[in-house]
């Protein structure tokens, strides 16, 4: 029972990996995210979001507010390994189906409830969207501009805490193969808060012990220097980056011709040029724009000094990469097939399913029908209100 992107990307990524998703879905309208916009075979198509995290799964609606439809729902959890949900807070309390009600009733499902800050705070009565919780991490205030924070274009808080609950939910599966469960299936509580804390672990630990807040630099960071966007002679934009004082050194002998830098003391080790980074981007900001964008990736590349080109969408989408590397599958959705990425693990000898975007319902009969309910009690249901 998922909406939005940090429960569903967790059960998509599952899917990918062969399990068999039930998506549980409102019959008036589904998961809200179903409707952010049209843009996928639009006008009038699906929704971005919702085609990005939906594949592989099966859609069945209920209407929870009814006993006969909370009594499907638990005819569904009779069978299930694990129920993930990212309800509003105390929602899956109201219906019965929280953890502590799980395990009396279905003790070997792994509960997996998703949430934005997490139980027993001052602030876990909140609702939590992925911004909202990226301000509240700090995540904002290290991404942008001094004086111009911003929000992380991804939505990290969703996605990461979606791929910290699919981890949960295999190991806990993998352990329970190995040992049985002593008792109920141990129960997996996540927030965004939680999870976007542990992300912002290098700031975090940085301010703890030093007292102070890093400044934001746009494509850069605070903590490496030189390492940053240069705009180029043909205007394009190359980012180059140094980790270690010997890729500093040959910056500064062999790309940008400044032995005198190279030399100069108050360059010597990372944390000498961080506070000195104004310098460094003036002198790499003047090679850069006397130089085409081609050739600067090939003398970085002969140097050892890493370096990428600064693209939009657009361009990633057609980027060579990804067709030189047969990165783009076909997937069926109720509106026709589309191009979607291959998860990113490559494993030998298993292909991932990436399975259909489902229509709202598609797989309602279906499932009522393995349950073992007759075409006319299908009928009946739907005569009811209790499916779509």
């Amino acid at each position: 029972m998922e909406q939005a992107v940090a429960a569903p990307m967790c059960t998509r990524v599952l899917a990918d990996f062969g399990a068999r998703i039930i998506k549980v879905e409102n019959p008036k309208g589904g998961d809200f995210a179903r409707d952010y916009d049209d843009v996928v075979n639009g006008p009038g198509g699906l929704a971005a979001h919702f085609v990005w995290c939906n594949r592989g799964k099966e859609s069945v609606t209920l209407n929870t507010k009814s006993p006969a439809g909370m009594d499907i729902l638990h005819r569904l959890l009779d069978r299930a390994d694990a129920f993930v949900s990212n309800l509003a807070p105390g929602a899956t309390g109201r219906l019965g189906i929280a953890a502590a009600d799980l395990a009396e009733r279905h003790p070997n499902v792994i509960p997996v409830e998703i949430d934005g800050y997490g139980p027993g705070g001052p602030i876990s009565h909140k609702r939590a969207y992925d911004l909202l919780v990226q301000a509240e991490s700090g995540s904002c205030a290290v991404t942008g501009y001094p004086g111009m924070p911003a929000k992380p274009g991804p939505a990290m808080a969703d996605f990461t805490t979606g791929l910290y609950a699919a981890i949960s939910i295999l190991a806990l599966l993998v352990g329970r193969a190995e040992r049985p469960f002593d008792g109920a299936a141990p129960h997996v509580e996540l927030s965004l808060f939680d999870v976007m804390t542990d992300v912002m672990g290098y700031a975090l630990t940085y301010t703890q012990h030093s007292g102070i807040d890093q400044q934001p630099l746009g494509v850069g960071s605070p903590a490496v220097a030189p390492y940053g966007a240069f705009p180029t002679r043909d205007g394009q934009t190359v980012v180059l980056g140094t980790t270690n004082d010997r890729e500093w050194q040959r910056v500064a002998r062999e790309i940008i011709d400044r032995p005198d830098l190279a030399d100069d003391p108050r360059f010597a080790t990372n944390s000498d040029r961080c506070a000195h980074r104004e310098v460094l981007e003036e002198a790499i900001g003047s090679w850069c724009a006397q130089h085409d964008l081609a050739d600067i990736q090939t003398i970085a590349d002969a140097a050892g000094i890493g370096n990428s080109r600064y693209n939009l969408p657009s361009e990633v989408v057609a980027h060579p990469q990804l067709t030189a590397r047969d990165r783009w599958r076909t997937v069926g959705t109720p509106k026709g097939d589309i191009r979607a990425l291959r998860p990113p693990p490559v494993i030998s000898g298993f292909e991932q399913p990436m399975g259909a975007v489902p229509g709202l319902g598609e797989h309602t009969d279906a499932v009522l029908t393995e349950l073992g309910f007759s075409a006319a009690n299908v009928a009946q249901l739907r005569a009811d209100g209790v499916i779509a």
